[in-house]
């Protein structure tokens, strides 16, 4: 992927934040030279490996894919995979920045991660794929729902789930904020994207605010309202 100087992030914090709120990634191999994805959680396998690399080479991951999935019967150990998550995106109207020439673009952020799979067997270890996945999940996007009186039920399942290992080897991160352009004209994009109906548009808002080193217009309008 190709990044702009000014649109690289400055450390890891926002990588593996921008990983953990958008886990459903665009999980990427290649069959007979065809490139094949799927649409699949992966989470960290640990949140305790996070705290120290300044990249992330060598922290584990997990996935799994359902059993009869044709990419997943073509895995083999040692295969190397592209996986991508995307974080909020929104398209910028000329009209937004109020001047001209002016000319449209797009606002996203994304991490493409490149690594190693390998392959867990059946039973134990990709129960504890799922057990992982569970509780990563929960914790970040549920109501504090208790798995334990399900594991029964897990291991029913289990057998139908194709579980693996991913090693990442290389990432590339892209947080384009219109970090481009005048401080005036940021304020405007971020403003307009705060106030629209659109969800996504509000969360890369927030992006936008947590990119700046001093606060967004609408944040300190904001605050002073809660004041």
């Amino acid at each position: 992927m190709y990044v702009p100087r000014h649109f690289a992030p400055v450390d890891i914090a926002p990588v593996v934040e921008l990983i953990q709120a958008n886990p459903l990634a665009c999980f990427v191999t290649t069959q007979d030279d065809v490139p094949v994805a799927s649409h699949i959680p992966v989470v960290f396998a640990s949140d305790d490996d996070l705290t120290g690399p300044t990249d992330l080479v060598g922290v584990k991951m997990y996935g799994h894919l359902n059993v009869m999935n044709p990419q997943y019967t073509a895995l083999a150990d040692g295969d190397r995979a592209l996986v991508v998550f995307q974080g909020p995106h929104g398209y910028i109207s000329p009209t937004v920045y109020d001047r001209a020439p002016a000319a449209p673009t797009w606002n996203f952020s994304a991490v493409h991660v490149r690594g190693k799979i390998r392959l867990l067997g059946p039973g134990e270890p990709a129960l504890k794929v799922v057990q992982r996945t569970v509780s990563a999940l929960e914790g970040r996007f549920g109501q504090g729902w208790d798995m334990t009186d399900s594991i029964p039920y897990f291991r029913k399942i289990v057998s139908g789930v194709g579980a693996f290992e991913f090693e990442p080897e290389a990432v590339d991160s892209i947080f384009k904020l219109s970090q481009d352009q005048p401080v005036d004209v940021r304020d405007k994009v971020s403003s307009w994207f705060s106030g629209s109906d659109v969800s996504t548009h509000r969360a890369l808002a927030a992006e936008m605010c947590r990119n700046r080193s001093t606060a967004c217009p609408h944040e300190e309008e904001a605050s002073r309202h809660d004041g």
